[in-house]
């Protein structure tokens, strides 16, 4: 994965991750009533699903390159058309808003870490998001662990970073609910950039 690579994909995680969303919301509410500590656990809780479910997408991926051979050329347009679909429908849902709901924090930061965790594992889809943009920017077949690498660099940077911004500035976040005039650009530029891996994907297979 080149520099170009890199930055593009680090462009659409990190986008992704600003988008209001109940992982958000969880982090927000968690850091808001019980503390940084317990934000900060709910996001680390969120990275390691995120993590989970992009190894299972490489993995799954590699096999399915080596296995099934130039039908595997299949696999990437229905990923490029996923990515047209879910960049489409994340343009549509701009004016949609997630509501915060106050709740007291139960158990400790354990407690708070798992509930990140499996929040994130809940959503089943995110693995066809990663299984989707993988192969824009990796070449499957010669797929180094220095590449694995530096897409686990990314998401930790990218989702782990947004997270905890939202942790720090909870309080504030939580007064105004969550920053809609940002959310509704953050999914505009997701959803172009999703287009456009989507149609760079499909073009380049």
């Amino acid at each position: 994965m080149n520099i170009l690579d890199t930055l593009a994909l680090f462009a659409i995680m990190l986008t992704l991750a600003a988008i209001p969303s109940t992982s958000v919301a969880l982090v927000v509410t968690r850091s808001a009533t019980s503390g940084l500590w317990h934000g900060t656990a709910v996001a680390v809780g969120i990275v390691l699903g995120d993590l989970i479910f992009a190894l299972l997408a490489i993995l799954g991926l590699t096999a399915l390159s080596e296995i099934m051979g130039t039908l595997f050329l299949l696999i990437r347009y229905a990923a490029g058309i996923y990515l047209i679909w879910f960049g489409i429908n994340l343009i549509k849902s701009r004016n949609q808003t997630i509501q915060l709901k106050r709740s007291p924090s139960t158990g400790g930061l354990v407690a708070s870490f798992l509930t990140g965790l499996l929040v994130t594992l809940g959503d089943v889809k995110a693995i066809f998001f990663y299984a989707s943009l993988f192969p824009t920017f990796l070449e499957l077949s010669t797929l180094s662990y220095a590449e694995i690498a530096q897409v686990f660099g990314v998401i930790i940077v990218t989702v782990g970073g947004v997270k905890l911004t939202y942790a720090v500035l909870a309080k504030k976040v939580a007064k105004i609910a969550l920053p809609f005039s940002i959310a509704k650009q953050a999914k505009v530029a997701s959803g172009s950039l999703m287009i456009g891996s989507g149609t760079y994907l499909i073009v380049r297979s």
